[in-house]
């Protein structure tokens, strides 16, 4: 039996994450966790995030997996070299895929990143982006009160755009023409981010990128999975009650297997 990917997220917002590693790896089997029950993680510390994460870890490494995706920018800011150091399997986190998508699609230079606290506060995407491109200018912005949203399901409201205005709507006055979606919660209000940005700025979800990142690694171990079964995907939640009330309904919300 193929061993299966472990992916991990403070909530419902991996499964952006998950959606795109079913598309581009239809073979692979996947194990999901979503801490729904102490979402979000921005506002945490970094102590917090990072006990949690070896919990679920601890959690998720009975299943035997070939590989786990951190699928939180927050935790991967925070705990992904702390998780590597802890197994011998690879580890993938969200952030330096979405800076080399971001960096291989602007024009100007000028690049915006919105996340939560945490991951703002941790400056990674600054970092991971100025490695891969010094001369970049990079803006950040927090927007704790996105998550709350996407965990209640309000992806489209005149409540959700007027709280996405006030928060990022100064930004369209900055020379930016890509848009780091930080968080993979925010996918699910790209939409509506995308109405108050306009359509010069470019929307970048870390998820394709990260799926790509995968699909490299467990080429280069030998661990694809191949032939024709199809796989049984398994999704726990800390909290059953919020996640199954939330869950999205565009497919990530429907029984796999």
């Amino acid at each position: 039996m193929e061993q299966p990917i472990a992916i991990l997220d403070s909530g419902v917002g991996g499964l952006t994450v998950v959606k795109e590693v079913m598309r581009q790896l239809p073979r692979e089997k996947i194990i999901y966790f979503g801490d729904t029950a102490r979402t979000p993680y921005g506002p945490r510390s970094p102590e917090e995030v990072r006990r949690f994460t070896r919990q679920i870890v601890d959690y998720l490494i009975q299943f035997n997996p070939k590989m786990i995706v951190i699928a939180c920018n927050t935790a991967t800011a925070v705990a992904l070299e702390d998780i590597r150091a802890r197994v011998s399997i690879p580890v993938a986190g969200v952030i330096n895929p979405g800076a080399r998508a971001a960096v291989g699609k602007t024009k100007t230079g000028f690049v915006g990143v919105i996340g939560t606290e945490g991951t703002i506060r941790s400056g990674a995407y600054e970092v991971a982006l100025r490695v891969l491109s010094p001369h970049i200018q990079v803006y950040s912005q927090a927007c704790p009160t996105f998550v709350p949203l996407v965990e209640r399901g309000n992806f489209r409201s005149p409540e959700t755009y007027e709280t996405i205005q006030r928060t990022i709507g100064h930004l369209r006055e900055l020379p930016i023409d890509c848009l780091i979606l930080g968080c993979t919660h925010y996918p699910f209000l790209s939409d509506t981010i995308s109405e108050v940005m306009g359509p010069q700025v470019e929307l970048i979800s870390s998820a394709d990128e990260t799926a790509r990142e995968i699909s490299t690694i467990l080429h280069d171990k030998g661990k694809l999975a191949y032939g024709e079964e199809i796989p049984v995907h398994q999704f726990f939640a800390a909290a059953i009650r919020a996640c199954s009330k939330r869950l999205p309904s565009n497919g990530l919300g429907k029984k796999f297997g």
